[in-house]
């Protein structure tokens, strides 16, 4: 599922446009993409346009406290992981909210494993899907480098 992902990113991320989910998913199955692995990252991303601030306090966003992580939350989101996301909450590209999201969609991913590397992308997916072009930079440059980056 998570290859379709980066599929669609790969693919629709410089249009910012994406056909509806029906012709996506022709469009994926002709790519060679597996028919229960299409719908379930067509799930994904349906959840994911699901999410909402709404669902938070709205005092969220500006928050700066320590997030603490449920015993499912860290099976499944390594330190290397939590440490990245608190580095991109530090540095003003994930409010508390759209770091929310991230976990909520990685999540999400059942029955696979979660790198960093995985996170890093579903980070750049859900700001994608926001909209927030001018973080993209950063997480791509973050995501496509050779050399290691060093998280503190």
């Amino acid at each position: 599922m998570f290859d379709i992902l980066l599929y669609l990113f790969e693919n629709y991320f410089h249009s910012n446009f994406y056909p509806d989910q029906d012709a996506l998913a022709r469009k994926l199955a002709a790519a060679g993409f597996d028919s229960d692995e299409i719908s379930r990252a067509l799930d994904w991303l349906s959840d994911l346009e699901n999410l909402s601030p709404n669902q938070y306090p709205e005092s969220l966003a500006q928050s700066r406290s320590l997030r603490c992580y449920s015993d499912t939350e860290l099976k499944k989101l390594n330190a290397e992981s939590r440490g990245f996301l608190t580095f991109l909450e530090g540095a003003g590209i994930l409010n508390p909210v759209q770091r929310e999201w991230v976990i909520d969609r990685v999540l999400a991913l059942t029955g696979e494993e979660v790198t960093l590397e995985k996170v890093k992308w579903i980070a750049l997916i859900v700001l994608w899907r926001q909209g927030h072009n001018q973080d993209y930079l950063l997480l791509e440059e973050l995501l496509f480098s050779d050399n290691e980056q060093q998280l503190h």
